[in-house]
């Protein structure tokens, strides 16, 4: 996928729209120095080119009772056919899966998972990951307190 072509202007819509997706279009254009209508045709480019992908809301997780969060290691039994395609289609299904990437180092994959107690992660656990006959081990990294999570990404913006 090639890089799009962004100027100052495009890099400071990108950075005020991460840090705050619910900005007006005219409190945006004031800050970046331009009038509303271009503000506005400049927003629809960075959507179009899929540069900006969506907005989102935010939810705390710890509000609506999902009080458990963890990360699992999963190293999977590449003898078995189609493993990788196998497993990542099951891991779709699961909606307490919340984030599945292929990793290197000690496991395949690093799942993120949320759910609302420790009896729920046990089901999960046993009644769901351990029965995908692909995998052939997991490990719980259990997550106490959040200590840093930023919604803009690391780019100079300048």
């Amino acid at each position: 996928m090639s890089e799009t072509k962004l100027d100052k202007i495009d890099l400071k819509i990108l950075k005020l729209l991460q840090e705050n997706s619910k900005i007006t279009n005219l409190e945006l254009s004031k800050k970046i120095g331009l009038s509303p209508a271009p503000t506005l045709e400049r927003v629809k480019k960075l959507e179009q080119s899929e540069v900006i992908q969506s907005y989102h809301a935010k939810v705390d997780a710890s509000k609506i009772g999902l009080n458990i969060s963890t990360f699992v290691l999963v190293s999977l039994a590449w003898q078995k056919e189609n493993a990788l395609d196998n497993f990542i289609k099951k891991v779709q299904d699961i909606d307490e899966v919340t984030e599945c990437y292929i990793i290197t180092g000690d496991g395949d994959f690093l799942l993120r998972i949320i759910c609302s107690d420790i009896s729920a992660y046990e089901q999960l656990l046993f009644k769901k990951l351990s029965q995908i006959e692909e995998v052939e081990r997991l490990k719980t990294l259990m997550t106490l307190s959040k200590a840093k999570k930023s919604k803009v990404l690391p780019f100079n913006y300048e």
